[in-house]
């Protein structure tokens, strides 16, 4: 079984490619399924985040071209479109590949933990659709232990550097004091919670938070200060918002240009600074076109990033020793199970000579044979069935000149003389 990695992230593609490959939350369960059928693999886990759509795979087949093919029908996009902005990992550089992104060493921001619990998403979610199994789970649940270890022995996760922060920071650059500036956030999510904590710090004077469910943007919203709203009664926040930070999961935008040119006149022209962290995008592109709006995507605060990721730089490196023990460990294991069927097998085989020859042996005895004779005979006989075919293999093997299966043989039976034990020649 060989194990794949196939994917397109914010290294290899624009957000304008990634968002036509993303996957809602709604899609997954029936599209895990479906990459089961029509790409023949046998296990497959969705991971699809604003920085990239991977699919962690098990197949019998090596069929990167057949994974990547459906992805592109899944989403009405053409093979030769999608080919050169993917990549492609087999087996221990797939399972490293897996680690590095767990560990945040492949993400927009290094070492950022969000991306921890989104794979662990896309792993319970490939569970309830019953796309993973004993493969996958023992590389998905390894991959969660060495991600751990690389939180708690390096300092890959101590400075605050995310999406989230990198967004807030760019605000600051804007806008010189916070407490002055409301801000309105659209969804709920571990993101939008990150924004608005990091507002909260940074003293904004106010914070309204628009999400599908009341529910959800109310719980938020007490935790820190600001007023829940629903969807629909976006209109009516986005003129008194200066700044606006969206992030949902919504498969179609939810800001328009129409909307925001009616919230600019009610503000009478005065700026807006937005950030669309989403993927899909949740604001329509052509809102950059207004002359008072300052539109940003998750692509634009790459720079604001990487001028905080050079403290963990040191701090990678020692991650990426321990992705390469945990990656090298796993595919160890994952040899040693290799073998398990083969010695059930040889159990087994060896099992049933032992029977049969236990059986002739106690009719023997029914007989009133001599015990001593028949024990000699059946130790005898046990002796010649269990070495016959193994025997004629290795003479076989032999005579076609495969002398390696001598030298095994003599390793795997502990045949070679004991230097320790020789006689001293002297």
């Amino acid at each position: 079984m060989a194990l794949l990695a196939l994917g397109i992230n914010h290294k290899t593609a624009p957000v304008a490619v990634r968002e036509k490959v993303a996957f809602s939350p709604e899609q997954l369960q029936d599209a895990l399924l479906e990459a089961c059928h029509e790409a023949q693999l046998a296990e497959v886990a969705i991971l699809s985040t604003c920085n990239r759509t991977e699919l962690y795979c098990a197949s019998g087949v090596e069929g990167g071209r057949a994974v990547l093919e459906w992805l592109g029908r899944y989403h009405g996009l053409d093979y030769t479109d999608l080919e050169p902005c993917s990549y492609l990992h087999w087996d221990e550089d797939a399972v490293r590949h897996m680690m590095r992104v767990a560990c945040g060493l492949d993400s927009l921001v290094l070492g950022e933990p969000q991306i921890l619990g989104q794979l662990k998403t896309a792993f319970a979610t490939a569970q309830q659709a019953k796309s993973v199994h004993s493969e996958l789970g023992r590389l998905f649940q390894h991959t969660f232990s060495v991600a751990k270890q690389v939180r708690t022995q390096t300092s890959i996760g101590e400075n605050p550097v995310s999406v989230a922060y990198a967004a807030v920071s760019l605000a600051q650059h804007i806008f010189t004091d916070l407490g002055k500036s409301r801000a309105l956030l659209i969804g709920a999510g571990e993101t939008i919670e990150l924004v608005a904590r990091h507002l909260q710090q940074a003293g904004v004077r106010e914070i309204v938070v628009a999400n599908r469910t009341l529910e959800r943007a109310q719980k938020l919203s007490d935790e820190v200060g600001a007023r829940a709203i629903l969807l629909p009664e976006i209109p009516h926040a986005l003129a008194s918002a200066d700044i606006v930070i969206s992030s949902t999961a919504s498969p179609l935008p939810i800001l328009g240009k129409g909307a925001v040119e009616r919230a600019l006149k009610q503000r009478k022209h005065e700026p807006m600074f937005m950030v669309d962290i989403a993927v899909p995008r949740d604001i329509e592109p052509e809102v950059g076109e207004l002359s008072d709006v300052y539109l940003y995507t998750v692509d634009d605060l790459r720079e604001v990033i990487e001028e905080n990721v050079k403290s963990r730089e040191s701090a990678a490196r020692e991650a990426e020793s321990l992705i390469s023990h945990g990656a090298a460990d796993f595919m160890r294991q994952l040899r040693s199970l290799d073998a398990v069927d083969t010695l059930r097998s040889l159990r087994s085989k060896m099992e049933s000579l032992r029977q049969h020859e236990l059986s002739k042996a106690l009719r023997q005895l029914e007989n009133g044979r001599d015990p001593q004779q028949v024990m000699e005979q059946l130790s005898r006989g046990l002796t010649n069935k269990l070495l016959h075919m193994p025997t004629v293999q290795l003479k076989n093997a032999t005579a076609q000149g495969r002398t390696e299966l001598l030298e095994l043989t003599e390793e795997l039976f502990d045949l070679l003389p004991d230097s320790a034990t020789e006689k001293n020649p002297e």
